[in-house]
């Protein structure tokens, strides 16, 4: 076998793993109604069904209809988000809205005590969102929308032009919602159409599974795209993103999304669905019939089955994670206590590092603490603050504390 025909017999097993699931699900759910709320939609293809996973390491696997292409809708909602946080500020985006589920349908009329739109995610809130995109008028507000949105995808998407007349032809709602939203002061332009006209472009581009995948995975690797290697935003627009999602993004059924699922997720009602698994990977699903909240039926079906049976709740129980040290050794005639420590610290691996030392040099009566850096990859920035408080109080007690090998992010000054 050779070392080119390991990674796709990996990605056939996974491919295989989610052409079951999605068949589980096709055998088991049935029912829903395309949208009709916009013309256009109502000729989409109900039986089409498509799954894709991406990791953070730029892998992709997929099932079904994985390169049909679907309009984005709602789904662009948590992308655009991030772009405005990027570009103008968490702080600024939530002057103009907030981040409270509203319990309501998508197109709800829901503004809170401040006269903000509760969330980013129902329409009222998206449209305020893309309004905060700074440009001179409704093309140029499109443009670093769109822009941004193809950078998420690691691609340029293209509009449906036809969705996007369509939905522009029978959007009265949504511009009286960005008109209540002016009256109240949060959109942040005085002329509707300059928010709303972006707003219908950007919910008509047109994406696949795989797609959505790579956006989800792009929020899910702190704003990296894992193919293209391109910041498309911060670490900090990335995790505030997943924040909004985990707790709004499927609208009035996102408490059950996150009891049954539990898994950041934002659909739209052409179908689709992209969730995320931080750290890990972003899934997009496509099957256009909708249930009575406007979320792609079998999707949240074939999310739940990818959740209950992989084990992909963010509230599972972890296992213990293997011990942060490798080794450790004692030189009783020097006293001296070395342990080396490996893989990534983050706080809980700090925590057993710290205690592990203690007991060791408690024991052997221990005048030198050698922690060995050499295989460690990474130092979360609470390990380093417990890591260096740790060693300060050591070394007021007499001890001498080394760090060998100590990689660049931890600060000079416990070395």
């Amino acid at each position: 076998m050779s070392g080119n025909e390991r990674p796709r017999l990996l990605g056939a097993a996974v491919d295989e793993e989610l052409a079951r699931a999605l068949g589980r699900v096709v055998e088991s759910v049935d029912g829903g109604k395309v949208a009709d709320g916009i013309p256009e939609l109502a000729d989409v293809d109900p039986d089409r069904f498509g799954v894709s996973v991406a990791s953070v390491l730029g892998r992709v696997y997929g099932a079904g209809d994985t390169g049909v292409g679907f309009t984005i809708q709602s789904a662009s909602k948590p992308f655009v988000y991030a772009f405005a946080c990027e570009t103008v500020g968490t702080d600024a985006v939530h002057r103009s809205v907030g981040v409270e589920p509203s319990g309501e349908p998508f197109n709800a009329i829901s503004l809170d005590e401040l006269g903000r739109p509760e969330n980013p995610f129902i329409n009222a809130g998206a449209i305020v969102t893309t309004s905060l995109v700074p440009a001179a008028d409704a093309e140029e507000r499109f443009s670093r929308i769109h822009e941004a949105l193809s950078r998420f995808a690691g691609r340029e998407l293209d509009v449906d032009e036809e969705v996007y007349t369509s939905e522009a032809d029978t959007g009265h709602r949504n511009r009286a919602l960005a008109g209540l939203a002016l009256a109240a002061g949060s959109l942040a332009t005085d002329d509707v159409d300059s928010a709303t006209d972006p707003y219908f472009r950007q919910c008509s581009l047109i994406v696949t599974t795989e797609d959505l995948a790579l956006m989800g995975a792009t929020l899910a690797n702190g704003g990296v795209h894992p193919l293209t290697r391109d910041r498309v935003v911060g670490e900090r627009a990335a995790r505030d993103t997943l924040s909004v999602m985990a707790t709004c993004g499927m609208y009035d059924r996102s408490g059950s999304w996150a009891f049954r699922v539990g898994m950041p997720a934002k659909s739209g009602v052409g179908g689709g669905i992209v969730a995320v698994r931080p750290g890990e990977f972003g899934v997009g699903v496509f099957s256009p019939p909708l249930d009575e909240a406007g979320n792609s039926l079998r999707g949240v079906a074939m999310l739940e089955e990818l959740s209950a049976r992989f084990g992909l709740h963010m509230f599972d129980h972890l296992r213990v994670p293997a011990s942060p040290v490798g080794s450790a050794t004692v030189d009783e005639e020097t006293r001296s206590v070395t342990l080396e420590l490996r893989g990534e610290l983050d706080f809980l691996a700090a925590e057993q590092v710290v205690h592990d030392a203690g007991r060791l040099v408690e024991h052997v009566d221990a005048r030198t603490l050698r922690l060995d850096f050499d295989d460690v990859t990474y130092v979360s920035e609470v390990a380093e603050r417990l890591l260096r408080a740790t060693a300060a109080a050591a070394e007021e007690a007499g001890l001498d504390v080394q760090f060998p090998g100590a990689p660049e992010g931890i600060d000079p000054g416990i070395r």
